[in-house]
């Protein structure tokens, strides 16, 4: 990791390309090392300015440094290297603001980098409560900011009240968290066995903006599950028909006006590398 260097900032910048992806178990904890080379070289692939990872599960900082140098980072940072971490990687100095892990079921990251504020995010998967929880207290150190370029990105475990009209046909999905809420008395997905709108309600107040909605259709949104899954989680015809979307690239007004392109990454590509799909978000400044 590298001092910021106020040279690097936003304003001397011309396009951006972000991309979170959350990589399922850190590719079985560093064992499957097919899966790790082949998302190493799209990586290299894609090039991004700014890549947020969520599950490095096995990485330590030294391993995910070796990873950003594939797709051409010299910056990296990671939030831990127990459990679950998320971490943030960057062509530009990164910034530490903070690591936060108090309150919040995997932790966040806050680094700076590009001149803007990145927070890195993995919610919880288990409870609406505590993912309204967390969507406050990320809510409160987004409000602290004196910068008015910021990203909120990641595993967010929750839906969009965007993706209401597509949730009313996911009968078989809703059903399958109605069973596991109903055998888990600690922890409960659903709200009041419906889905939960207040976490990702709680960052769109804040003044966030959702930067897949302007350029993906609606049945294109989705973000999870993937193939890898199949007879894991699901059949493959019910993962097909459960396909719903829990990532996401939040952005605040100043770069949300610069966004050019975004997509989720859910064609066959990256079906088979993790059980989530990547989203990407391309800004331009003229």
């Amino acid at each position: 990791m590298c001092t910021y260097n106020k040279s690097h900032a936003q304003e001397d910048l011309k396009s951006l390309r972000v991309i979170t992806y959350n990589i399922w178990n850190g590719f079985d904890w560093g064992k499957d090392t097919t899966r790790h080379q082949q998302f190493l070289d799209w990586a290299s692939f894609q090039q991004p300015d700014i890549f947020a990872l969520q599950e490095l599960c096995g990485y330590t900082q030294a391993e995910l440094e070796q990873d950003a140098k594939a797709w051409g980072h010299d910056y990296a940072i990671i939030l831990k290297e127990e459990g679950y971490p998320v971490g943030l990687t960057s062509k530009w100095p990164i910034e530490l603001v903070g690591k936060h892990r108090e309150g919040l079921w995997h932790g966040m990251l806050h680094a700076k980098t590009a001149g803007i504020d990145v927070f890195v995010v993995h919610l919880s998967p288990a409870d609406w409560k505590f993912r309204k929880q967390e969507a406050q207290s990320i809510s409160q150190h987004i409000e602290a900011l004196s910068n008015d370029k910021y990203l909120v990105v990641g595993d967010f475990n929750a839906h969009s009240p965007m993706d209401a009209d597509l949730d009313r046909e996911k009968k078989g999905l809703l059903a399958r968290y109605k069973t596991g809420d109903a055998k888990n008395e600690k922890h409960q997905n659903l709200r009041h066995g419906y889905w939960d709108y207040t976490t990702m309600s709680t960052f769109l107040a804040s003044g966030l903006l959702d930067v897949t909605m302007p350029f993906v259709k609606p049945a294109e949104r989705f973000s999870f599950p993937t193939p890898a899954l199949a007879n894991i989680w699901q059949t493959a015809s019910e993962i097909q028909r459960n396909q719903h979307r829990i990532d996401f690239i939040l952005a605040s007004p100043a770069l949300f006006r610069h966004c050019v392109y975004s997509r989720v990454l859910n064609g066959s590509e990256t079906g088979g590398w993790s059980d989530h799909y990547p989203v990407l978000a391309d800004f331009v400044w003229p």
